[in-house]
């Protein structure tokens, strides 16, 4: 049985529009220039390569929009756009210092493969690319000590209304240590604090039985303990979407995009290990799907989780992760 095969869908695959749920998917990796990572995916998809400055591709010819292959670090992007100072001297002299800071910064930034937002679907695409990407020497993140690579995804919602962002959230925070636990993320990962844990305080908040916010209450407790883009399950960009004037009075940071998405970030990315894939992670993601979508259970969850939470042994001793293992998963 190939990875393609044991990707399933969701319990909801279409939105209250009754169009079909989209995912969009953000791989990190090394091992491959860019140019070499956009030929690739061109050539496994039938698309076509343009290039943006020195240090992005943009691949079109996707009816679910455009690819992009980038070299992940921002400043190095914009410098690569530019040749436009005064004299060709000066010109000359800044693409030298940036080959000096791209060459220490490929020591440790990726490359990033971003897909536009696919219907669910075609999830078996990313399998395939995965194993492509590999076969041609792709490398992830336990490959290097210093590699803090990330796979990431972007789950539309079905919805953007109050219960079913309560539903999703409050099913991500009862399960966030088991996902913890599968995830294994990486030590490097974990000191550059790109996907930290959510705070007790707010958890507790969170999963309290009658917790049954609007959308403007649930915003606003969601900034007030997560003033941050740097959360395991990042909300940031769905609020925007609902009400960016109320997001960015908070957090105005530029890379906050409005979208009507979750945007997961925990997981490695393991792209040169043979026993990973894209299933990998997603599997383990639907047990997020499949417990926010069924109330009672969520409720029991919740209550539960409560309840250990709320016993000093529990918290110190316990292993709510095998809690979950025995009770809380749908497969």
């Amino acid at each position: 049985m190939t990875r393609t095969e044991r990707i399933v869908l969701p319990p909801w695959t279409e939105t209250t529009d009754g169009l079909p749920r989209r995912v969009g998917v953000e791989l990190e990796m090394s091992g491959l220039t860019l140019d070499e990572l956009a030929s690739h995916v061109a050539d496994a998809l039938s698309l076509s390569v343009r290039e943006d400055g020195r240090y992005q591709r943009r691949l079109d010819g996707d009816e679910a929009g455009e690819w992009i292959v980038e070299f992940d670090f921002r400043y190095l992007k914009e410098l690569g756009r530019r040749d436009d100072l005064d004299s060709e001297w000066l010109n000359e002299l800044r693409r030298s210092a940036e080959d000096a800071l791209r060459l220490v910064a490929e020591r440790v930034v990726p490359i990033e493969l971003v897909s536009p937002p696919l219907p669910m679907q075609r999830l078996g695409e990313i399998e395939s690319l995965v194993e492509r990407l590999r076969n041609a020497g792709a490398t992830g993140t336990s490959h290097d000590a210093l590699y803090a690579f990330g796979m990431q995804l972007n789950p539309e919602l079905p919805a953007l209304d109050a219960p079913t962002i309560r539903a999703y959230l409050q099913a991500f925070l009862c399960l966030y240590d088991w996902l913890y636990v599968r995830a294994n993320v990486d030590m490097t990962r974990r000191l550059t604090a790109f996907a930290e844990p959510f705070p007790a305080a707010y958890v507790r908040h969170m999963i309290a039985p009658g917790y049954a916010p609007d959308v403007t209450t649930l915003t606003d407790d969601y900034l007030a303990h997560n003033p941050t883009r740097n959360r395991a399950l990042d909300l940031l960009p769905l609020l925007a979407e609902i009400d960016e004037t109320r997001v960015r009075a908070v957090v105005d940071d530029p890379l906050i995009k409005p979208r009507p998405t979750l945007h997961y970030r925990l997981p490695n990315c393991e792209i040169d290990r043979t026993d990973w894939g894209f299933a990998t992670v997603w599997n383990d993601w639907l047990e997020v799907e499949r417990l926010a979508a069924d109330a009672e259970r969520l409720a029991a969850c919740c209550q539960a989780y409560s309840a250990f939470m709320d016993r000093p042994v529990s918290r110190w001793f316990g292993h709510w992760e095998q809690e979950v293992e025995k009770h809380w998963l749908a497969r």
